[in-house]
């Protein structure tokens, strides 16, 4: 029930060394393991060798080492192991310790982890158990069987170097600080907690691992899904239809490994297409027919750890009826099915198998289906992919569990979570209201070893009155989970442990009895200790999971009047990502003309405050797909103008400009620009707009700029560039600030510069980003030529003769630099005439 935690990286490499020190054998099962040997069998005795490992060696004190224990030999089943082995460990000081025991996997071998607490040298030594292993299986001549017993024996000890002094890890990579696009180098393990997935919609729109969520509403790139926006012409403001209500475009999108893939037409259209767009670049990679038509219903990233195979498998599966297709995301190729797949409930397994949890509460039974159990029940995932798992496979054989659950529970299940399943007798949309009866809340235990026992059965009885009271989640590390009542919009706490009831909330304003194409329960979700409620109302609601205090609200007030019944914008929840809550409006059948400037905002989870809020670039949809986000980038359908917009940070281009060349001291101008480079800008459209390219903008413009850029709003009048530094290295080397000025709404910038001395500077222009682009710098070269000198009278040997004129005339002045150019000029003129005059010759 709780989060997977981030483990140290010795538990990661433990986990690798147990499963990929492995010996090949070939042989054909079946065997058994720790057993007498069977009467027939004839017994040999073998002396065993057991080893000890340990990695790093020598280490830092209280850092921690990965011992390999086990011995030389092998067995004959990935699923068998030897057991009981112990490793003796003696410290500096002579005191021992006993580690294990171990269960060794086929190999012969497992991992472990010892942590030493003091500097010198330690012993460490495993224990062997004498213990039967049972080989069976077939030779040339027929059945062969053979009962080892293996001796029990000590490995040779090994001395563990411990030294005060704690050693170095490899480095952690540094997070991207400019564009970055897919494939990540699987080196760049930092990285994931940028690059989520989305692969269906997740328990409470909980979205992690997209932690440079965006911050601005800034546009990478658009792509048209079908005919969008505004008709005109003798149809006037009307607008092309959005698919709602009940015909929703753009269901199930998924991102994958950075593509976004999504279903072309409408659900229930007799013709299907999925389309895979890259999610950086906004490039279309493939659109085709799945199979028979088939949209698409969610994606997978299975990863497959076994005896002999480490990696991960992605999927984009499509549903008929109780059949399963898996195609390859790379090119939309089918890979294989399954078919017989069970009804229950689906969630995600911790490697992303898929469970199906099947509970009947009639019979009083329940079982679990596991998905990668369907190609192989144990081993090596090799029958899948090198020829064996293509085709249509038996769903049946994924049954993992058939458990047998109490009697008598009411209701139907809520909410499968890692550890439980919580039910109740509750109703749903098309429930009529209760008459204030005692309602069954339940749960069942999950957990290896207690499959099907109860956690609790208990009746919570509500106030009297003819209320309907709706199911809206649960939250594992809260241990909470929440009741909703739609008349009187208040939702209450029970304890996911007991049953019991723990607090309950104020009401909401009465709009908030409906949200989107259901009730209240609908606009609830439960993230970051908090639980959140948005609908009709347009008022985001924060309270507090604990005790169910009201933290804050957020209003997304209209101020035009465009919604005909509220003073606010009908919400609805986006996710939930990098401590943000992203809301669009969205209604259940929209009139037309659809209402203006539909607000698209994020706010902060623990403040309320709001991140960004930009009204009219998006509106969202009921019926059709909602937002999705991954590599922390959103992809979404705009049903304004029916097209696909990427949103995120996007990378810039900066220029910089001097003159070739300058006097020792003059001033000049170094001048260029900042410039939006995110794919959308290079589009038709936009090219054809903005052949010069699209400036760069501060972000609390982005929003009206936006809309300007790609809707074709008016140009916000105030909008300004971003902040440009200055710099430069003289010509001693030496490093110079010059100044900071800022970018204008045209992309260009200048600032006045007065070099000192004479020689080449290195000019250095640098944007260092902002939460809409990346940053990015250039430099270029300024060449400073020694000052004119200042100008002297000539001299005369005789007084000279002034003219008979009122006119002065001049004295004449000559430099040195002019004598010499003179010079030069009258030899150019004497050399062009000789060439001249030959020329002609």
């Amino acid at each position: 029930m709780k989060n997977i935690q981030k483990t140290s990286k010795f538990s990661t490499i433990a986990l690798v060394l147990m499963l990929t020190i492995s010996a090949v054998i070939v042989v054909l099962p079946t065997a058994s393991a720790q057993m007498p040997p069977p009467a027939e069998a004839i017994p040999t005795h073998k002396q065993s060798y057991p080893y000890i490992g340990a990695i790093p060696n020598p280490v830092g004190v209280n850092q921690q080492v990965l011992l390999h224990v086990g011995i030389t030999d092998s067995l004959q089943l990935t699923e068998h192991g030897f057991e009981g082995l112990t490793v003796t460990v003696t410290d500096p000081t002579g005191h021992e310790e006993i580690l294990g025991p171990y269960k060794t996997d086929s190999t012969g071998g497992t991992g472990g982890i010892f942590t030493p607490t003091m500097a010198g040298t330690y012993s460490l030594v495993t224990n062997f158990p004498a213990q039967w292993y049972n080989y069976t299986g077939f030779g040339l001549m027929g059945p062969v069987s053979s009962a080892i017993y293996y001796e029990a024996s000590t490995s040779e000890p090994l001395e563990l170097i411990v030294q005060d002094m704690s050693i170095d890890y490899y480095p952690q990579a540094n997070l991207p600080n400019e564009y970055w696009t897919r494939p990540i180098d699987a080196q760049l393990r930092e990285w994931s907690r940028i690059a989520g997935n989305w692969l269906s919609t997740p328990a409470n729109l909980y979205a992690p691992y997209n932690d440079d969520a965006p911050n601005t509403p800034h546009i990478l790139w658009r792509q048209k899904l079908t005919t969008g926006g505004l008709v005109g012409g003798d149809l006037g403001p009307q607008a092309y239809e959005c698919g709602d209500a009940y015909e929703g475009f753009w269901s199930s999108s998924v991102v994958l490994g950075g593509v976004v893939y999504y279903n072309k037409y409408k659900s229930g259209f007799p013709t299907q297409e999925v389309v895979a767009v890259d999610l950086h670049t906004g490039e279309e990679l493939w659109c085709k027919p799945l199979g028979n038509n088939e949209p698409l219903a969610f994606g997978q990233n299975f990863y497959w750890s076994s005896y002999n195979y480490h990696g991960t498998f992605d999927y984009l599966w499509t549903t008929v009826g109780t059949t399963w297709n898996a195609y390859d995301p790379i090119n939309g190729n089918l890979i294989y099915s399954m078919e017989n797949v069970p009804s229950g409930t689906r969630v995600t397994g911790p490697r992303g198998e898929f469970y199906i949890y099947t509970v009947d509460l009639v019979n009083g039974w329940m079982t679990l289906w596991n998905s990668s159990r369907v190609i192989s029940s144990s081993g090596s995932w090799i029958g899948g992919f090198m020829g064996g798992g293509f085709g249509t496979h038996d769903a049946t054989l994924g049954i993992e569990w058939n458990k047998t659950i109490p009697d008598g529970l009411m209701g139907s299940v809520q909410n499968v979570l890692d550890d439980c399943i919580v039910g109740a007798d509750i109703g749903s949309f098309f429930a009529s209201s209760g008459d204030g009866s005692p309602i069954a809340l339940w749960a069942i235990d999950i957990t290896p070893g207690n499959e099907g026992d109860l956690i609790f059965d208990t009746m919570w009885t509500p106030e009297p009155g003819n209320v309907t009271y709706l199911w809206s989640g649960a939250s594992l590390d809260d241990e909470v989970f929440v009741i909703s009542a739609k008349e009187t919009r208040i939702h209450y706490g029970f304890n996911l442990n007991t049953g019991a009831l723990l607090w309950e909330t104020e009401p909401q304003p009465y709009l908030d009895m409906w949200w989107g194409n259901v009730f209240i329960n609908s606009g609830v979700n439960l993230a970051y200790g908090k639980l959140f409620s948005a609908g009709y109302s347009g008022i985001l609601h924060c309270y507090d999971l604990a005790d169910g205090d009201l933290l804050w609200t957020y209003d997304a007030n209209d101020v035009y009047s465009e919604i005909l019944w509220a003073n606010s914008w009908p919400l609805v929840t986006l996710f939930f990502a990098d401590e943000k809550v992203y809301m669009m409006h969205a209604e259940h059948s929209p009139i037309d003309p659809k209402p203006r400037g539909a607000p698209f905002f994020a706010v902060d989870v623990e403040t309320g405050d709001l991140v960004f809020r930009v009204d009219g670039m998006q509106r969202s949809t009921v019926w059709g797909g909602r937002a999705v986000i991954g590599d922390s980038i959103i992809a979404t359908m705009n049903t304004y103008d029916q097209q696909v917009y990427a949103i995120g940070k996007g990378p810039s281009a900066i220029t910089v400009d001097a003159p070739f060349g300058m006097t020792k001291g003059s001033s000049t101008a170094i001048r260029g620009t900042v410039m939006d480079v995110s794919p959308g800008t290079d589009q038709d459209g936009l090219a054809l707009r903005f052949p010069a390219g699209v400036p760069a903008i501060a972000d609390e413009y982005m929003g009206d700029w936006m809309k300007y850029v790609y809707q074709q709003f008016d140009c916000p009048t105030t909008a300004i560039g971003v902040p440009v530094k200055l710099e430069a290295v003289d010509p001693n080397g030496e490093y110079l600030y010059i100044g900071t000025t800022t970018s204008d709404a045209s992309g260009n910038y200048g600032y006045a510069f007065k070099p000192e001395i004479e020689g080449t500077y290195t000019i250095i222009a640098s944007f260092e980003g902002s939460e809409s682009y990346y940053g990015s710098h250039t430099t270029t070269y300024l060449t400073v030529d020694p000052a004119l000198a200042v100008a002297t009278p000539i001299d005369t040997d005789e007084p000279v003769d002034q003219p008979d004129t009122n006119e002065p005339i001049a004295t004449p002045f000559i430099t040195t630099e002019l004598a010499i150019i003179a010079a030069v000029a009258v030899a150019a003129v004497i050399g062009v005439a000789a060439y001249w005059m030959l020329k002609r010759k």
